[in-house]
């Protein structure tokens, strides 16, 4: 026998044991230890859900007779019984994880309910309607959610019986029209399942319960979970409390509020609500709710009852709360609290304000803010005069900020491929959203719904995902294709182009150009405290001078990989790089090397000037070098007459380049070992730069940064080393400037990681590529990987994407080996990271533990990981 605990009253938990009861159950615990108005239950802990995955995806019989136990706790203080004909208790059944997971997981209310529970409904309360109703919707979500037949089939029963009374809302609908809907959604839970419908109301509870276990496993969680860090092995808990009714009248109803803006971040209460409806009507989109603020007009003691426990749970957790609530026949109840979810701007908001009004403290602010969601403050608006001269075709409910273009879709499914597979960018427009359009959602530029509120899947998940969504745009009229829309007097197919002003709601059909966003205000204020407790540097990959600005303009400090080859695509020098790759002589590439000389030198002045003065590390030439050859025909036949060679020879030359495993194949440091004329000229544009640059701003001090790329070997380093520092000191001679400069290598091969005592015998800094080290640790091509992962994915062997997550695990334990072996040798070693993970906030928290110097990412990725490294600092 176990001693440990699986089941908690209400009255049992509170705010702190989040990680065992989950969010959503700490926090109705904790609004019941502060003496608020909330329906009672249990809640079964997120350890018995890791126990059914650990038993078989079955309910122990010591979970089983604790949950009976409480079930006979909740009856007693209840003064109700499950499937009693005198007083029956129903009761809803919700997930709750540690994180908060909108939308992700399964919910189910009025559970209990039967034909003879129906029946003593309607005597007590003599409200035949409500009880029907009540009924309907517990087989619906039953069915669905515990049985997963599609909820559709029971959406269109709905339809078909409103288009037969001739009427347009549910709540149109007669006790009768209910009655009659339940027995058809019993009929079409039994043609699909092929038993009746469960009558037991115990049997019903573990079948939820079950369901919502379940539910943890399924697609949409595991992609949600992967998007936003969310360890698989936490599991949800169960909560199970007892029903209130918003659907009993005109004097009932349900809403969802927050103590803040969640779009904008102002102060003030806000939020929707329906009256006699129950809680999934206002966050599915069905019915268009009120605002909060005419509940005042409706119900000024509820409504003052309300503002008064926003105020006092907004107080008590130090940050903004998003609210479910009920009001049964008048009375007001809590349903749940948590730190609601914002758009990136009312994130800096809501943080700055709470400073400033003395509830939380400037690091307390840093720590409130998820860098991920700086991503969409960075994003681009539309362009104003453009703008200007757009038709607007339809206004909706500004759901989430931002502005977005792109090409209609009308599925997730679509949206995704047409994203992943064409490359397009896409608007989803969909009737409403549902949880299962979770990735086509993270795909599309922008989200359009027919119906929902601010409060809706597509609002939430959209505001959520930092993605422009425009939401209740009731004028919209579908086709029957599936496929078209009409809206402002005109028809838009798959492919029209359509924009979305996610901060005003206005549609447009068109596509308008877009301007980059500007930050400023309570962004900078929180970024100024951020860059105040961060240890950890924060540069930029940027391989132009427009690109080291952007960068400078968001914050970096230096430019941790400047990709040389990047500058060799344009049209005016890839003539130049093939002349260099088929000559035949050193002499013949010598010449070549001198036309792309002045490029080069050219571009380093640039990026020097753009980083006035902040470090500058240059990687020499890397890729393999048929990557700059071409493959038409027709191209080659010109190359071949551009360089008065034959077209079978150049051809020849091209073959001679193929390698069966270019990753793996002639570059890198590898190109200057056969080819040491090719280091020589990049050495001499970097160090010719740099001393120009120094000459017209002698109040900075220019310090380029040489890094060679792929080096295994310190012998290998060595030799190149030998060519930069031979060139360079020349150079710098010659000149008469007194120019710093520094040698190091990009640690991007195994081996060199765990010879890095060996390596930084020559290097002066070690930085990280992380893309080609976690490429050759797990042995699978970053470019194929997409092929096979969703299975790794779906059988759980990975949680992420390794070359979007740092895996500090392995990759991981490179790293800190070679850190330490390259301190070992070199105590003052200079260490970073240069691959995208540089701007992923987890891996940016393990750089700064592995004791790294800086880390450098994409210039926009750049205040995600300046607030990154300032969390990091201050845990």
């Amino acid at each position: 026998m176990t001693d440990k605990k699986y089941v908690y009253d209400f009255s049992e938990g509170d705010a702190s044991m989040k990680n065992l009861l989950g969010g959503k159950g700490a926090n109705v615990a904790e609004m019941t230890k502060l003496g608020m108005p909330v329906p009672q239950g249990f809640t079964i802990t997120t350890e018995a859900c890791i126990q059914y995955y650990n038993d078989g995806e079955a309910i122990s019989d010591v979970i089983n007779a604790e949950i009976l136990a409480h079930v006979a706790a909740l009856e007693a203080q209840q003064g109700k019984k499950f499937g009693d004909a005198d007083n029956p208790l129903l009761v809803s059944v919700r997930s709750g994880a540690r994180a908060s997971m909108p939308g992700m997981m399964d919910t189910i209310l009025n559970l209990g309910i039967n034909d003879t529970v129906v029946e003593t409904l309607i005597a007590k309360s003599g409200n035949p309607r409500w009880a029907w109703d009540s009924y309907r919707r517990f087989i619906q979500m039953y069915s669905d959610v515990v049985m997963e037949v599609g909820k559709s089939f029971f959406e269109k029963l709905i339809d078909e019986m409103k288009e037969k009374r001739g009427v347009t809302m549910d709540t149109d609908l007669t006790a009768d029209d209910l009655k009659e809907l339940a027995g058809a959604f019993k009929d079409e839970y039994k043609s699909k399942i092929g038993s009746d419908f469960p009558t037991d109301p115990i049997e019903q509870l573990f079948g939820a319960i079950k369901a919502v276990f379940r539910s943890w496993n399924n697609p949409r969680a595991i992609y949600y979970r992967r998007m936003n860090d969310i360890p698989g092995d936490w599991g949800t808990a169960v909560n199970v409390q007892s029903m209130v009714f918003g659907n009993l009248g005109d004097t009932s109803g349900t809403g969802v509020a927050f103590s803040r803006n969640p779009s904008t971040g102002e102060k003030g209460l806000y939020g929707e609500f329906l009256m006699n409806a129950q809680g999934e009507d206002v966050v599915a989109g069905i019915r268009t709710p009120q605002t909060i603020d005419q509940l005042k007009q409706q119900n000024p003691a509820v409504y003052d009852q309300f503002v008064e426990i926003v105020g006092n749970l907004e107080k008590h957790y130090r940050d903004m709360q998003d609210m479910e609530f009920t009001i049964e026949d008048g009375k007001l109840y809590m349903l749940q609290t948590r730190n609601g979810k914002r758009t990136a701007a009312a994130a800096f908001k809501i943080a700055s304000d709470l400073v400033d009004e003395g509830m939380i403290s400037e690091k307390e602010a840093v720590l409130s803010i998820d860098p991920k969601q700086i991503d969409a403050l960075l994003h681009p608006q539309f362009d104003a005069a453009d703008l200007k001269a757009a038709k607007v075709i339809g206004k909706g409910l500004p759901a989430s900020p931002g502005a977005a273009t792109g090409k209609v879709v009308f599925t997730a499914e679509d949206a995704t491929a047409w994203t992943t597979q064409k490359g397009e960018a896409v608007i989803l427009v969909r009737l409403e959203t549902t949880p299962e359009d979770i990735e086509g959602m993270h795909y599309a530029k922008g989200i359009l719904t027919a119906r929902g509120g601010m409060t809706s899947h597509a609002a939430v998940v959209a505001r959520g995902m930092g993605t422009c969504c425009v939401s209740g745009l009731g004028d919209i009229r579908f086709g029957a294709d599936g496929k078209s829309f009409a809206l402002g007097g005109s028809e838009y197919k798959e492919g029209d182009w359509l924009s979305l002003d996610g901060s005003t709601g206005n549609v447009y059909g068109q596509e308008i150009a877009t301007v980059p966003a500007q930050v400023r205000g309570d962004f900078e204020r929180i970024m100024g405290w951020a860059d105040q407790y961060r240890v950890l540097k924060v540069r930029t990959n940027a391989d132009t001078p427009a690109d080291a600005k952007q960068a400078r303009d968001f914050g970096a400090e230096g430019i941790g990989l400047c990709r040389t080859e990047h500058m060799f695509f344009e049209t005016d020098r890839i003539a130049a790089i093939r002349e260099m790759i088929v000559s035949e002589t050193v002499e013949q590439r010598e010449v070549a090397l001198a036309k792309l000389l002045p490029m080069q030198r050219g571009d380093f002045e640039g990026i020097y000037e753009a980083m006035e003065g902040f470090p500058v590390t240059v990687r020499l030439l890397d890729p393999p070098l048929h990557e700059f050859l071409p493959t038409d025909e027709d191209d080659i036949v010109a190359l071949a007459d551009e360089m008065g060679i034959k077209v079978e020879d150049l051809k020849a030359k091209i073959a001679s380049l193929h390698e069966f495993n270019p990753m793996m194949g002639h570059r890198g440091c590898r190109l200057d070992v056969t080819s040491p004329e090719i280091g020589a000229m990049q050495t001499q544009a970097i160090i010719e730069a740099a001393i120009n640059v120094q000459k017209r701003h002698p109040e900075w001090k220019v310090v380029p940064e040489i890094m060679v790329p792929l080096v295994g070997e310190v012998k290998e380093l060595a030799y190149v080393k030998g060519i930069i520092t031979s060139t360079a000191d020349k150079i710098i001679a010659d000149s008469g400037v007194a120019l710093e400069y520094k040698v190091g290598t990009m640690i991007e091969i195994p081996r060199a990681a765990i010879t890095a005592d060996q390596i930084a015998t020559e290097a002066e800094f070690f930085s990280f590529g992380t893309n080609d080290l976690t490429q050759m640790t797990f042995g699978f091509s970053r470019d194929d990987a997409g092929k096979f992962l969703d299975a790794y994915y779906e059988k759980k062997i990975y949680e992420n994407d390794p070359f979007a997550k740092l895996d500090q695990v392995g990759v991981g334990k490179l790293i800190k080996t070679a850190v330490d072996l390259g301190k070992q040798t070199r105590p003052d070693i200079h260490l970073g990271i240069c691959g995208e993970h540089g701007g992923d906030p987890s891996s940016v928290e393990f750089c700064h533990r592995a004791g790294l110097d800086y880390v450098s990412c994409s210039p926009f990725r750049v205040p995600v990981a300046r607030l990154a490294a300032a969390q990091a600092g201050l845990r």
